[in-house]
């Protein structure tokens, strides 16, 4: 049997100018374990009130950072890469990352990001505290 655990990073676009948006993702090292389902949490906040884009990247270990999905509008539910699927939830301020069965295969640190729509240059990123999935053995 396996366990997984997940590293998340949570990823600011900001935007020069008096706007500002900010990610959390509350939960830190995360051990799931083969064929459970999973769910990261990433919460956003957006002070102007104008639309999001929201995304969801990993990384896995010695490999490149890869986009999982992203939501711009439209279907609420995204659904992503190797049956990954978020759920952008205005009311809550919520873009859940979550997967119905766990791989070991699915270990590395996953960040979420937020960024808005106007067409202007973005600052820099803030980076949150990580959160890890990794697959270990157990007996």
């Amino acid at each position: 049997m396996f366990s997984a655990t997940l590293l998340l990073l949570g990823v600011l676009f900001t935007v020069r100018g008096t706007r500002a948006q900010s990610v959390s993702q509350p939960d830190g090292h995360i051990t799931v374990s083969e064929g459970t389902s999973l769910e990261l949490r990433c919460n956003y906040s957006s002070t102007y009130g104008a639309s999001v884009y929201l995304f969801w990247y990993v990384q896995h270990p010695s490999q490149n950072l890869q986009l999982l999905l992203k939501y711009v509008a439209g279907n609420t539910l995204v659904n992503g890469i190797k049956d990954f699927q978020a759920e952008f939830k205005k009311s809550e301020s919520t873009f859940h990352l979550r997967k119905s069965s766990a791989h070991w295969s699915d270990s590395g640190v996953y960040f979420c990001a937020v960024s808005d729509t106007v067409p202007e240059t973005a600052g820099g990123a803030e980076h949150k505290p990580p959160e890890t999935l990794e697959f270990s053995e157990t007996q």
